[in-house]
This record gives C-alpha cells, structure tokens and sequence, in this order.
C-alpha cells in the first residue's frame, strides 16, 4: 500500500509540474508587456532544464542536430571541397577524391567568386554562409563561376550536389619497417569500416606492431567503439557494460574474429580522449591486450540517447553509466558543476600535465587487470600504463599569437596556391618533399613580412622566433604537405613533435613493452 502511494504521489507532481509550467507560458502570452515569442522561451526553459541535470544531457536545435549527425554519420551531401575564406574570397583549399567537384575539373587553389550568379567575393562572408550556400539535397545542382591562376575570365560550372564522406581516420602509415600508426579523430558511423581498412593496408606492408592514436578524440558512437574493441579482442571477451536507474545492465562483447588480435597494440590517449576513447582503451587495458601511453583521459562515463522532438531539434538524455570489463566507472565527479568545467585548468594548474606523481587517487579506486593483475584505476578517466608529460618547451608567446590569429594557415594557402605549379615539378612525390624540403630564411623572412602586412601589433619577435623556431618549421613543412597532398601527409611530418608516439615507438619494438604489460 505504501508503495503505491508514492508512485500515486510521484505522478501527481509530475501532472503539477507540467500544469504549472504551461500556466506559466500562458500568463506571459497574456499579460506580459512585449510580444513574446513562444519558440525561444520554450528553448531557453528546455536548456536551463537540462543545465539541472548531468554536463552531457543536452539539447540540439534543428541545425545543431545536422551538424551532428554528419560528424556521427560519416558523411554529408555537397559539392566535394575543402575552402578557406581567406581576405574575404572563398579558395578551394582541396577536392574531395571522387567527388562532384574533382571529376567536373574544379582545382586546388581555384577561387569561388560567384554562387548562383550572385557575388559571394568582397562580402564579409561566413563559413556558415558557405555551407548554406553549397550543401542541399543529393542530385540538387549549384552553379559556381571560378578565378583561376593564369586565366582572365570567370570559368562557370555547374555541379551535381552528392554524398561526401567524412573520414574519421585522419592518417595510416607505416612509422618503420613493422610498426603501423592510425589516427582516429571521433567514432563514428564510419570508423569501423575506415580502421578496418587501414589494418588491411598496413598488413600487406609488413606491419607487426600498431600504435593506434586517439589523442583529442572526444568520443562519438558506443557501438563504433564496440567493433573496434572487437577488432582487438579475442573469443566473446566483455567489452563494456552500461546500466542505468530505468535501464537494466546491458552488456557489449566481442562476437567475431577481429583483425589485429595478436600483434603487439599501444593506444595513445591525452587529457582529450573521451567518451568511447575511454571505453576501447578501458577494454585493452583491463584484457592485458595492449598498453595506454600518454596521459590521463577526459572522465566521461555516462550514455547519451539522442531523442527526436517533433519540430526536428533532438535531447541528448543520459540514460545510463558506462563500465569497463573490471568494473571500473571511469565518470569524473560532477556535482560541482564550475570544478568540471574547469577541470581541464585544475589539472594543468596542479601540475598534472607535467608530473604524473601530482595526480592522487585513493584506494577505492583501484581494480586489477583481468589478466595479470595489473593495478588499474576508476573515478576520472583512463590512467596511461606509461606517462607522457605534455611538452610545452618551445612554445613561445608569440609562436601561439601567430597560431591562434590564423596567420600560418592563410600564408600557406597563398604561398602553395602561388607556388603549386613550381612546388609539384620540384617535388613530384611526398617522400622526396619530406627528405629533401628545406625551409630558408629568404622563405621565413617572406613569412614574418606577411604576417606584419596581415597584422600591425604582431611584430617580428626574434627571441619568440628563435625559441620556437624547431616546432614552428616543422608545422610549416607538415601544412605545406598538406595543401599538397592531404592529412596523411601532414602527420606523417608533424608527428615528428609527438612525444607521446616517439615513446611508443620506442617501447612497442622492444622488450620493454612485455614488461610493461606484466607489471
């Protein structure tokens, strides 16, 4: 009886709750001294509700949900370029291979000047603008007219919008002659198939050991992470499990052979690795199968489950708690909701970063490994089985003034869009560009002149420059790669200042990886 009179009592407040709040919404309609309109009100009572929740609930308006689901999904329908704005005009940084622009003759380096006839050079234009103005619908048709280098008048085209993928793989290549490197950059719809691919490559060159890299990687699809755990992990081992108040235990685990379930695998995680990151790496740590090698993962250990609303916006509600196979609950606390926001901060500021002994846990967070029981941690992300501290030498003020203020990448796209043509003849091949590229001072003092001509208050900064000269010239070199061949390229140079991976390298080709595996 008494039960069921606090469930009576429950949907009783609930009734009152929802009443109460439509009496609200009514008497702002009828008396408040300005027009209102309903739409923003009832968005902005949905957003504070969910502030009341956990940090992961959230809302999505119509055109957040797009956004959304083409990172999730792996693909979007456009015309097939990566752009920059750059002094106002929109240049085509790169085609998408295979894609409507690439096979109708569009070019790197070309300028889109008009879109539908109308001008879209000279007009404060917006990423957002551009992205309104090319995607539609597959099949759907929008005419561009382009500048090209050496050509007088506008070129026109008319392209046939398609489906454009979204790789979230953003490098594959062999680091020596039997270690493999993959970069995954989010888990999506995609990845499976995309990492899948990428083993296979490597396969057939030689490769016996892989690092796989999900430093920055902030998550995305539970299952995506599901079969790629499956892709490492032997028989019907447990992946992850998830239970929540209304959500009974729910358990993943593999159900196939995978594709690399025996040669020697180290995974790469930072402070940004979140999310399904923590649940793979959470997986290959508690089996034994592999090392984690950086630094200690974001903390989020709750499921979200996208809910459709009826005009096309869409809840992202926590329904569940993720665990790993040890039963570790890797979610950092959150009560204090200003600490987690700033936990990142906390953790820098504590010294975290730098100094692996500055993170204190007690006791009750330990687990043992399933295999060799190994000491492992739960309560706030993934502990590393070996630290990396975060290099910050060489990191000079005014290195990130020219970063953050765009610099680099708008001199880039001019310098390689200036020079293509001279830059493939002498280098008609990405190894000859990376062993035989130079950068020289004539390029550097071009450089610093732009940046001056770009920006009167950045002024040349020797020592800065002389401080960060190594990591700027190496970023330079990668993003020249880049505008000339693609992300893969770009890694395979910048890669080089991965503290993080060149330990990796170092420990998975010898000895002391089994050693850290047994400890």
């Amino acid at each position: 009886m008494f039960i069921v009179k606090v469930c009576i009592s429950q949907e009783t407040e609930k009734n009152n709750s929802i009443k109460k709040f439509n009496e609200v919404i009514s008497h702002i309609n009828n008396m408040y001294v300005d027009e209102v309109e309903n739409k923003l009100l009832t968005e902005a009572a949905i957003i504070a509700l969910m502030e009341e929740l956990d940090p992961h609930s959230t809302y999505l308006s119509i055109e957040d949900v797009q956004d959304a689901n083409e990172r999730i999904n792996g693909n979007f329908v456009g015309i097939g370029i990566r752009f920059q704005i750059l002094k106002d005009t929109l240049n085509v940084v790169a085609t998408i291979p295979g894609g409507p622009s690439e096979k109708i003759g569009i070019l790197a380096g070309d300028k889109i000047i008009l879109i539908e006839n109308k001008s879209v050079a000279g007009i404060g234009l917006k990423n957002s603008q551009v992205r309104k103005k090319l995607l539609g619908e597959k099949g759907s048709k929008v005419s561009v007219g382009i500048k090209r280098k050496n050509k007088k008048s506008l070129i026109k085209f008319t392209i046939t919008r398609d489906v454009i993928p979204i790789n979230s793989v953003d490098a594959t290549y062999m680091l020596s002659k039997k270690t493999g490197y993959i970069k995954l950059n989010t888990f999506s719809r995609t990845s499976h198939n995309e990492v899948i691919n990428g083993i296979k490559k490597l396969k057939k060159l030689g490769m016996k050991n892989l690092i796989f890299d999900l430093q920055g990687n902030g998550g995305g699809l539970l299952y995506t992470a599901k079969f790629l755990g499956d892709e490492f992990l032997s028989d019907n081992k447990l992946i992850v499990y998830s239970e929540g108040r209304v959500q009974p235990r729910s358990n993943l685990s593999c159900e196939k052979k995978g594709n690399w379930e025996n040669g020697k695998l180290i995974i790469l995680t930072d402070e940004y690795s979140a999310s399904a990151s923590e649940i793979l790496s959470g997986a290959i740590q508690d089996w034994d199968r592999g090392l984690i090698i950086g630094r200690r993962t974001f903390g989020k250990g709750l499921v979200q489950r996208p809910i459709n609303l009826t005009d096309g916006s869409q809840l992202r509600l926590t329904i569940a708690r993720y665990y790993t196979p040890s039963g570790r609950y890797i979610q950092k606390p959150y009560e204090d909701a200003n600490s987690y926001r700033n936990d990142l901060l906390n953790r820098y500021e504590n010294g975290e970063f730098t100094n692996q002994d500055s993170i204190k846990l007690p006791d009750s967070l330990k687990y043992k490994t399933l295999k060799s029981k190994r000491t492992v941690y739960g309560g706030g992300g993934i502990m590393p089985d070996y630290f990396v501290p975060l290099d910050t030498s060489g990191i000079s003020d005014y290195y990130t003034s020219i970063i953050s203020g765009g610099h680099l990448n708008s001199y880039i796209l001019t310098y390689v869009n200036n020079n293509r043509e001279q830059l493939r003849n002498n280098y008609p091949t990405f190894k000859i560009f990376k062993n035989e590229f130079i950068i020289s001072k004539n390029f550097m003092d071009s450089f610093f002149n732009y940046i001056e001509s770009e920006d009167s208050n950045l002024k040349f900064d020797e020592n800065g420059y002389l401080e960060s000269k190594e990591i700027l010239e190496l970023r330079i070199k990668a993003m020249l790669a880049q505008n000339l061949w693609g992300y893969d390229e770009f890694y395979q140079i910048y890669n080089q200042s991965n503290e993080a991976l060149q330990k990796a390298i170092e420990i998975i080709e010898t000895n002391e990886y089994y050693n850290l595996l047994s400890k």
